[in-house]
């Protein structure tokens, strides 16, 4: 079967025609959730209580728990529906059903009951399996692959991810979100421009809440435009306390002094910032750079005599300050003992 994307399984569902088995992955435990929920919409409002099932799979623990959910699973599968054409039956939470911890012959007896549904699924019935992840090399996930739709829903790599994302979760509400307001509030959700090669991206989180509160805020409109989403999302200090410091963890010097232009623009003050690179020296090179400690404490005691002594600009002071952190990061990251 088809890997698919969120928006055709929703119009499967609004047109009526779901498919027998649908996987859902992926980290978006909100967007997962939501997608899910939408399968209630295959059966009429007032015969839901008889035909729509909701089983938690995160309980499965032992093989003997696997077993008897597997069961149940199979049970409400196999159930026929009541005056309506179609059942559901959402299973979420399904890491351990589908990747069992345990392998003994309670869990191989119910892997087999569970393939053997996959494999022949009950026509009248739509099964939902959300989960975050899954084994793909196991046989349970091969059959997946043949017999059941898979939705993943990961999150956004950069900003022309996240801006989709904005524009995806803005348009479910139907409304219109201009390019620079989504894009506004990609990059202060910390998304990068490009894909980083250590798979780190911004924050998901920050940016659902963000839109979420967009959303309320326009109430009432059509479009949402670039001074709606400033409005909303304010300053980028306020987006990502630890942006700054996580720049410098992973030695990306462009990024850091970025962070220290959006901080001193928002209106952040000096000391602020010279504390927060002080926890981070303090907490973290000791493990991530050991060699580049020492200086990176002399650093700082010169850039916080040279604040105190009004020794220069202070923007400046901790542009060079933290210049000199992503250095030592960097070096040390590469060869033991070098700054």
């Amino acid at each position: 079967m088809p890997l698919v994307p969120a928006a055709t399984v929703r119009k499967q569902i609004a047109a009526g025609s779901a498919d027998a088995v649908y996987l859902i992955v992926g980290e978006d435990d909100v967007e997962k959730a939501a997608l899910a929920a939408e399968f209630v919409g295959l059966v009429d409002e007032g015969l839901r209580a008889f035909n729509v099932e909701r089983i938690h799979a995160g309980d499965y623990t032992t093989g003997d728990k696997l077993l008897d959910g597997v069961g149940g699973i199979v049970a409400a599968a196999r159930t026929l529906p009541m005056m309506v054409p179609r059942r559901v039956v959402i299973v979420v939470q399904a890491d351990l059903l589908l990747m069992p911890k345990r392998e003994s012959e309670a869990a191989a007896r119910a892997m087999e009951q569970l393939d053997a549904l996959l494999k022949q699924p009950e026509p009248t019935t739509t099964l939902v399996i959300v989960a975050t992840s899954v084994d793909r090399r196991s046989r349970l996930y091969k059959t997946l692959q043949k017999e059941a739709t898979i939705v993943e829903i990961g999150a956004p790599e950069d900003v022309a991810g996240a801006e989709r994302w904005v524009r995806n979760r803005v348009a479910q509400s139907g409304v219109e979100i201009d390019g620079p307001a989504a894009r506004q509030m990609a990059t202060l959700a910390g998304f990068p421009d490009r894909p980083q090669r250590d798979g780190k991206t911004g924050n998901l989180k920050r940016l659902r809440g963000d839109v979420d509160r967009l959303l309320l805020y326009t109430l009432g409109q059509k479009r949402i435009t670039l001074d709606d989403a400033r409005d909303v999302a304010g300053p980028a200090l306020l987006q990502d306390h630890w942006a700054l410091a996580n720049a410098i963890e992973s030695g990306n010097t462009a990024e850091a002094l970025r962070q220290i232009a959006l901080v001193f623009d928002a209106g952040g003050e000096a000391p602020m910032v010279l504390g927060q690179l002080g926890w981070l020296v303090r907490s973290k090179f000791p493990a991530l750079a050991p060699a580049a400690l020492p200086p990176a404490v002399d650093a700082l005691f010169r850039a916080d005599e040279a604040l105190k002594s009004s020794g220069g600009d202070p923007r400046l002071l901790l542009e060079r300050l933290v210049v000199e952190l992503c250095a030592g990061k960097r070096a040390t990251s590469g060869r033991r003992g070098a700054w």
